[in-house]
């Protein structure tokens, strides 16, 4: 079932229930999907776009919480975290720091990285890798700790 059919469904049931925090979120991607549908470009969807938004939608609510916190609104960013559970579930599972770490090492043998200088080699191909499985910023923080 692609995104788009899964959110349609995703919509009915969240009608349904009544849950207006779900139904509200699925509406939010559904209307990220409608706008690039709409946007005029000839290309079709694919699941690496489809990954891409909901990975921009999910970074929105993390920043908004860093936001929230320092603005000590802990009601709003409890709601924005409310929404991000929701859009995770769409994205793939995200790895824990030791599966990064493990990941960004095998990497770094593939490249042939070993120093800060090779950062500008790994982090391009890590990131590749681990697309949408992991923060970037963690990413990166694990990058630079293993090239020292």
């Amino acid at each position: 079932m692609s995104l788009k059919e899964q959110i349609i469904e995703d919509l009915k049931t969240a009608m349904k229930s009544g849950d207006k925090v779900r139904l509200q979120v699925v509406r939010s991607i559904r209307a990220l999907l409608l706008e690039y549908e709409k946007s005029g470009k000839t290309e079709e969807m694919t699941p690496e776009m489809e990954l891409g938004l909901l990975t921009t939608a999910a970074k929105k609510r993390k920043e908004s919480i860093e936001q929230f916190r320092k603005g000590d609104r802990n009601d709003l960013a409890e709601s924005e975290e409310a929404e991000l559970k929701i859009i995770q579930e769409y994205l793939p599972k995200q790895l824990s720091e030791e599966e990064i770490k493990l990941e960004v090492q095998r990497i770094a043998v593939e490249v042939g990285a070993s120093t800060k200088q090779d950062f500008a080699k790994l982090m391009p191909a890590a990131m590749q890798a681990l697309k949408g499985k992991a923060d970037g910023k963690v990413v990166k923080e694990i990058v630079t700790s293993i090239l020292g």
